[in-house]
């Protein structure tokens, strides 16, 4: 996984430049031969808690900035750091391999499961090739044809969902980007395999949830799942996109609120400075998150398995009304 120092939030600047100044420090007592290692230590005491304090009071918009950090580890770097074995598999079987889409076979912990996911660029020119995570409608049928390989061959599935939404050009339409979609949801609430999808970054509308029917939802701690991005939410209600900051709030987009609205199942904790920060320990996290979730839905059979869905995704918007009387 790349370095995260090589871009730098609004938020971290301040702990940027303290980690500077300890370096500076080091590197000038180990020049003139000064034992600085009493100041140093305290310098890195504080450093540590500047990183705590920011990243425990982090608002909504702050956390859509982290999710879509460039040098936030992607669906490829989790599952060649998690899997055991991994091949990827190619085409949709109707003349398209969408590269916004990987998918493949690897195995976790010995079992073998089907992997599939998002997948961003690392620059403008990958990024450029990945069409930015936004996959096509070849995309989500390369997806369906292997989750039908897997549920064929017994295989849970693993889903990491990180996009900011279907792609939405003209295209697009023409091949049919709301029936890929719409079929994947229907047939993804038929499988008798386990599903655990993990939204490890951004989560954007049905370009989302095209891969996102599973009997556990899993969001990473700076991750976000909207229905609509902030900005075009701000834009519709406000007519001013910068505004997009009291629309992130008002959409009720992390991991919190998500989990406490009924529709994530579990939080995967991140490292003090997210997963671009120690992208390996948050590997760590998701693998241990995966594994436990996995053995969990393995002990249903797969009827249960399909009612469970069912139900999970039927009380999704459910709320209670009262009246009061005067």
């Amino acid at each position: 996984m790349a370095s995260s120092k090589t871009f730098l939030l609004d938020f971290e600047k301040p702990l940027a430049e303290l980690e500077n100044r300890i370096d500076q420090i080091r590197q000038l007592a180990s020049e003139n031969g000064v034992d600085v290692s009493e100041q140093i230590q305290q310098l890195e005491t504080r450093a540590e808690q500047l990183r705590r304090e920011i990243f425990d009071s982090l608002t909504p918009a702050q956390r859509l900035q982290l999710a879509r950090h460039p040098r936030r580890p992607s669906t490829l770097d989790y599952i060649q750091t998690i899997a055991d074995e991994w091949i990827e598999l190619h085409g949709d079987r109707r003349g398209s391999d969408d590269p916004a889409i990987v998918a493949g076979l690897g195995r976790l912990r010995d079992r073998p499961v089907v992997m599939l996911g998002h997948q961003k660029g690392r620059d403008t020119k990958d990024n450029v090739a990945r069409n930015f995570g936004m996959a096509s409608p070849g995309g989500y049928r390369k997806a369906m044809r292997l989750m039908d390989h897997a549920n064929r061959f017994g295989m849970p599935i693993l889903t990491f969902i990180d996009t900011p939404g279907a792609w939405a050009g003209i295209e697009a339409e023409h091949l049919g980007q709301g029936e890929a979609i719409a079929y994947n949801l229907r047939e993804m609430f038929g499988l008798d395999v386990p599903i655990i999808s993990t939204v490890i970054g951004e989560g954007g509308s049905g370009g989302a949830l095209g891969i996102g029917v599973a009997d556990r939802l899993l969001m990473f701690e700076h991750a976000v799942y909207t229905v609509a991005s902030p900005e075009a939410c701000a834009a519709i209600l406000w007519k001013d996109a910068s505004k997009s900051p009291q629309a992130a709030e008002a959409l009720k987009i992390t991991s919190w609120d998500l989990k406490q609205l009924g529709i994530a199942d579990e939080i995967v904790s991140e490292p003090t400075g997210g997963a671009h920060y120690h992208p390996l320990p948050a590997a760590e996290n998701l693998k241990q998150a995966l594994i436990r979730n996995l053995e969990l839905l393995s002990s249903y059979s797969g009827e249960k398995r399909r009612q469970l869905r069912y139900q999970k995704f039927r009380r999704i918007g459910q709320f209670a009304e009262t009246s009061y009387s005067a």
